[in-house]
């Protein structure tokens, strides 16, 4: 199957490899200084020696804040792990503000603010106890604590819930509390896994405003598998299938690469030749259809083949039955690669 030109990956330049080895030279500080994180040809494998991470190469501006988009069983969790160090890749490296992750572990760590799929809180304790251990876990000194858990309190709106027991709040507040206790170190780096699993509609939308405004200070980087997730919260995305980043672009390009759709009544000639002429043109696609032809038109750059084309219509006397622009949409790109994976696999 041709893939389209829409929907190519967009990978960053990695020119810090060693061409003739294929090995990897540490970044040099002037490389790097500009990113909070980035890996190089990340690989994850499980026995027998299959992949669950394949050549992930991905490097992120402070003040992003990028949605990993991918199926169940994708590996959204275990590339999130492996930039926390809970797991170690075996290939590849990754770096945190200048740190590698393998061999500065504790220093990446005091930088990221993780939130796993399933929050790691003690319904014992009360919401005010909760944050305060986790502030001596973090070891915050004394002198700053009292300000920094204020903040985190203020940012997840707990004012009125800081002497409930963790397990008496809705899992929506209790999710606030897992937020709370992310942000409570200042980290330059957040890091969540399914921050919306399991909550009710009015829940995902608070949820949504608190990503948002914790985004103001740090890097934000979420996996989800739902898409207006990533529409509504984010202005980068990646898409993952079967290890590999499929898809990587800021969600502004979507709107501004749509093809243009030209549908002729049935007994025209073959109209793919002069479709090609146009000097935008990127590529052109035929099929037919009831009663007609589609011609599917993509431009450089984005640009708007429509006058150019109906000139044409007219030049040639077509019988136009249709002329369009289809806008292209985070769905529409995400069904066209889980549609040819799908058959990549089934052809394997």
């Amino acid at each position: 199957m041709e893939r389209s030109a829409s929907i190519r990956e967009l990978r960053p330049r990695t020119e810090y490899l060693i061409p003739s080895t294929g090995q990897v030279s540490r970044p040099t500080f002037k490389m790097m200084a500009q990113y909070v994180f980035q890996m190089n040809r990340v690989g994850k494998l499980v026995p027998p020696k299959q992949h669950i991470l394949r050549d992930i190469s991905l490097s992120f501006f402070p003040g992003a804040k990028i949605g990993v988009l991918g199926l169940n069983g994708a590996g959204k969790s275990t590339l999130m792990k492996v930039l926390t160090g809970y797991l170690q890749p075996d290939e590849g490296q990754v770096w945190i503000d200048n740190l590698d992750v393998l061999t500065d572990t504790l220093a990446v760590q005091e930088r990221i603010g993780y939130l796993p799929e399933t929050a790691p809180l003690y319904p014992e304790f009360s919401v005010q106890a909760h944050l305060n251990m986790m502030a001596d876990l973090r070891r915050i000194p004394a002198a700053d604590k009292p300000a920094l858990i204020s903040r985190a309190v203020r940012a997840t709106a707990l004012e009125n819930h800081l002497t409930r027991p963790i397990g008496e709040l809705s899992k929506g507040y209790r999710q606030r509390v897992g937020l709370a206790q992310t942000i409570l170190h200042n980290p330059s780096l957040l890091i969540l896994d399914e921050p919306t699993a399991g909550l009710d509609p009015t829940q995902i939308v608070e949820a949504r405003h608190l990503i948002r405004r914790m985004a103001e200070r740090s890097t934000v980087l979420l996996s989800t598998h739902i898409l207006s997730e990533v529409e509504a919260t984010c202005d980068r995305v990646i898409i993952l299938l079967n290890g590999k980043v499929r898809y990587d672009a800021r969600l502004s390009d979507l709107s501004s690469h749509g093809d243009t759709i030209l549908i002729l009544q049935d007994g025209t000639e073959d109209a793919t030749t002069q479709l090609k002429s146009i000097k935008s043109v990127e590529t052109v696609k035929a099929q037919q259809i009831k009663d007609g032809w589609e011609y599917r038109l993509l431009g450089r750059g984005g640009a708007d083949l429509r006058p150019a084309v109906y000139e044409l219509t007219q030049q040639f006397d077509w019988p136009l039955r249709e002329l369009r622009r289809e806008v292209r949409t985070l769905e529409t790109v995400f069904n066209e690669l889980v549609t040819e994976n799908l058959e990549q696999w089934n052809e394997s």
